[in-house]
């Protein structure tokens, strides 16, 4: 159990590197992931988001009951600020409508599930991270497929109602089990152990959903590359950038508005990827797409968080100067 908790550390310290070595090797060698689709990319997005529940214990939701204003501000800027930038960007470039698809399907989706561990890292406000991941993947079998209709239903027909219902079934029921888990065994040392294994596990799955997409639409990935990473990179950015000052607009403290900067641009794009793959399976765009952000939200993620943190260095090193230079 001690070498499945110790991989389980180093995946989770380096998904980054780990999916995209998943994808990388899934391009070369595609029959490796070919694998994930269907009823199997919808079992894995439920390991996913079980893990995330079984981290989901009574304090958490004590968290949303007394802090309702700061979880408010968080959801609605959640569901606001990425989908009208998504479109937006969509509508700047001229995308294609698979494109289009995939960066609103992803800016219309729920917080990552690594958020909450990139605010920890740069002394954010854990709690409030962890409150509006929850209230945000609570609501998404409703917000993620409405908003979804509302900005693309014109262009591209799918089924609203299987879409809410699968969502369901991929989030609420899986983050409600783990949760309800954790409630009931959190001091059982046998969970305890099973619930440190998970991350892993999670990480896994997210880079077995990208490899799946990688080898079987790994060509189109380098037919439009480099238009579908800018727009990414965009979409990402702006989404730090926004949620920053949207904490700054509400007077929130350092932390809040660091946390509020990532819940905002770390989208649970794994979750986009499958809702591709289950509902626009011949979008090969919209799923390279979805792909891609999975890859790239981790990594930035981890970037802004390490550069908070450096910021805090800094200003605690000139803070030490100030006061030798005041004790002489």
């Amino acid at each position: 159990m001690s070498a499945l908790l110790l991989a389980s550390r180093y995946l989770a310290k380096y998904t980054a590197l780990f999916v995209i070595g998943t994808a990388v090797f899934a391009y070369f060698v595609p029959q490796s992931c070919t694998f994930v689709k269907g009823n199997t990319q919808t079992l894995i997005l439920g390991i996913i988001m079980l893990s995330m529940g079984m981290t989901l214990g009574r304090q958490d939701y004590k968290i949303l009951a007394q802090r309702p204003f700061d979880i408010l501000v968080g959801a609605i800027a959640q569901y606001t600020i990425m989908p009208i930038i998504a479109i937006a960007i969509a509508n700047a470039f001229n995308l294609s409508e698979e494109l289009t698809l995939g960066l609103v399907l992803v800016g219309c989706c729920p917080g990552g599930v690594s958020s909450n561990i990139m605010s920890f890292l740069c002394r954010g406000d854990v709690a409030f991270s962890v409150g509006m991941t929850t209230v945000s993947t609570i609501v998404s079998p409703l917000a993620t497929p409405l908003l979804v209709s509302y900005l693309v239903g014109e262009k591209i027909e799918f089924a609203l109602l299987p879409m809410i219902q699968f969502m369901l079934i991929v989030t609420i029921l899986p983050v409600g089990v783990g949760s309800i888990c954790n409630i009931l065994f959190h001091k059982y040392e046998f969970f305890k152990k099973v619930r440190e294994v998970m991350p892993g596990v999670a990480v896994i799955g997210f880079a077995l959903i990208v490899g799946g997409v990688i080898s079987v639409h790994g060509e189109k990935f380098l037919q439009s590359g480099l238009i579908i990473f800018a727009c990414i990179f965009l979409h990402n950015a702006s989404g730090y950038i926004l949620g920053y000052l949207a904490g700054r607009f509400f007077k929130m403290s350092k932390a809040k508005k660091r946390t509020l900067a990532i819940e905002v641009g770390v989208q649970n794009a794994g979750l986009a990827t499958g809702l591709c793959g289950k509902f626009f399976p011949t979008s090969a765009e919209a799923a390279i797409a979805s792909a891609v952000s999975c890859v790239w939200h981790s990594i930035s993620g981890t970037i802004l968080a390490n550069i908070f943190a450096w910021f805090d260095k800094k200003e605690a090193e000139e803070t030490d100067s100030q006061t030798e230079l005041k004790s002489e």
